[in-house]
């Protein structure tokens, strides 16, 4: 199908078109898909001899940013990794383990890794760790 065809077939959003019968445009579909927000979901497997060796399963929710927080998502808010204070708040973690790391060794308590790889043993020990 040619894109002059695609522009005048019939809009899957009939409403968002001006008038009866008038194809809907891109910046129609788009602003009743934003408004609306849209759902796509899809999984992938892969399978070798019935084995299941790999399952990917994927959601897209296109939305505006007002949608979605009615909606309650809003996860964009709370990532660090998406915040303008992100390299800010790296730095004071950054500063705060080695802040730790001094108070550890002036107390002469074990690292942390040490701790951790202590703990794990513990588990894996017949008998230990519950």
């Amino acid at each position: 199908m040619s894109s002059h065809e695609l522009m005048h077939s019939r809009s899957p959003f009939p409403e968002a078109a001006g008038r009866a019968g008038e194809p809907a445009s891109l910046a129609d579909i788009l602003e009743r898909v934003l408004d609306k927000g849209i759902v796509i979901a899809g999984d992938i497997q892969i399978n070798l001899l019935d084995i299941e060796l790999l399952t990917i399963k994927l959601r897209l929710l296109v939305a505006s940013v007002d949608r979605a927080r009615e909606m309650g998502i809003n996860w964009w808010e709370s990532d660090a990794s998406l915040s303008s204070d992100a390299r800010a708040l790296q730095r004071e973690n950054e500063a705060l383990r080695a802040r730790l790391e001094r108070l550890e060794r002036a107390a002469g308590l074990p690292a942390a890794d040490a701790t951790a790889d202590a703990e794990e043993q513990d588990e894996e020990a017949p008998g230990g760790g519950g």
